[in-house]
């Protein structure tokens, strides 16, 4: 599903580029990867891609390896990050954690929360203004006041809520199952360079755990996967920075899964809560760990911290490192990192 189409000169080059088109009623069947090198648009501003890797439990990069992950290993090694990250404490769910993402919200709409409780398409609430009972800012309203562009590239159909509760800060939303498609068109869409801020959410490890058992061999195939996904569209943004474009990635997750288990929903869980946090690109620190950058925050250890007390890198952190890294103001209304005590240069 496509809305808000824009800028018809960006997508005939993207195609001429990639060879198919970003914008289409009814997505191309699937096939393989366009693994033919990019050619990044001219960027003028800074440009970020927010990745989230549904249901990535961090033990499954220890598990596969560098062989079998071997981009997100590298966005780790010339990266800040942390495998210890932890997820909103509230809940360790879809929707609610990727709605924190974009808001740098907790879920509790009575301690300045989003409101957003549940975990599927429903309609009413319709927004998440509606849920909190007040209008709530995101990364992509924000970038809306600042004029710059945004686009969301989701595997799952009830991310349309975002694009419901922020239609004005939202230029362009793909939805597509289909993680090899989406990726294709992710990259296209970077390949033109239109979008300042750029969400990409896949969805494959969090489908395949639940059907087959999270770290299971089917889900750490699926990792893999992903992984080589991650690497055709980290391609484009390497190309961008190599040719001396200002592009950053910031890749997270909503939670990951206890060994075996089909279901994540136990916040209580640390398997559920421990979920990893990366940022890559011009000026990071290569190689560093978020906690030692950051003396504001602390390391978690196996706990799962509340929201009183030292804090550990948090998921929903995302909304304001994004809005760091494109020169803007945190978030209006956000919580978490609104001090900016997450660090990563």
């Amino acid at each position: 599903m496509h809305t808000r189409r824009r800028a018809l000169a960006a997508t005939l080059l993207t195609a001429a580029l990639c060879g198919g088109a970003v914008v289409s009623e009814r997505p191309s069947s699937p096939g393989p990867v366009d693994v033919a090198r990019p050619v990044a648009a001219e960027v003028t501003a800074p440009r970020v891609l927010l990745v989230s890797i549904d249901g990535l439990n961090p033990n499954a990069l220890r598990k596969l390896g560098e062989r079998g992950t071997p981009e997100l290993h590298r966005l780790v090694a010339e990266g800040a990050s942390t495998l210890n990250a932890r997820s909103a404490v509230e809940q360790t769910e879809t929707l609610p954690n990727h709605i924190g993402m974009v808001t740098g919200r907790r879920i509790d709409r009575r301690h300045r929360g989003h409101g957003v409780t549940w975990n599927d398409d429903r309609r009413r609430p319709i927004t998440v203004h509606r849920a909190a009972r007040h209008r709530v800012a995101s990364i992509f309203s924000l970038a809306r006041t600042h004029r710059l562009d945004t686009a969301l590239f989701s595997a799952k159909r009830k991310f349309r809520l975002m694009t419901r509760s922020w239609v004005e800060g939202l230029d362009l939303t793909v939805i597509d199952r289909n993680n090899r498609r989406l990726v294709r068109k992710t990259r296209r869409d970077l390949v033109a360079g239109e979008h300042h801020a750029t969400m990409l959410h896949l969805s494959l490890p969090d489908v395949t755990g639940h059907r087959d058992g999270f770290m299971t061999r089917p889900y750490l195939e699926s990792v893999a996967t992903v992984d080589t996904l991650l690497g055709t569209v980290m391609e484009v943004v390497r190309a961008d920075v190599a040719a001396g474009g200002r592009t950053w990635v910031v890749l997270t997750a909503d939670h990951g899964g206890s060994a075996g288990a089909h279901r994540h929903g136990d916040a209580r869980v640390l398997a559920h809560a421990r979920v990893p946090f990366v940022v890559w690109g011009p000026d990071v620190a290569s190689g560093a760990d978020l906690y030692d950058l950051s003396p504001g925050l602390k390391d978690p250890r196996r706990r799962i911290p509340g929201y009183a007390g030292p804090q550990p890198v948090r998921n929903a952190a995302a909304a304001n490192v994004v809005a760091e890294l494109l020169g803007l103001p945190v978030v209006p209304g956000s919580v978490i990192n609104a001090d900016r005590a997450l660090r990563f240069r």
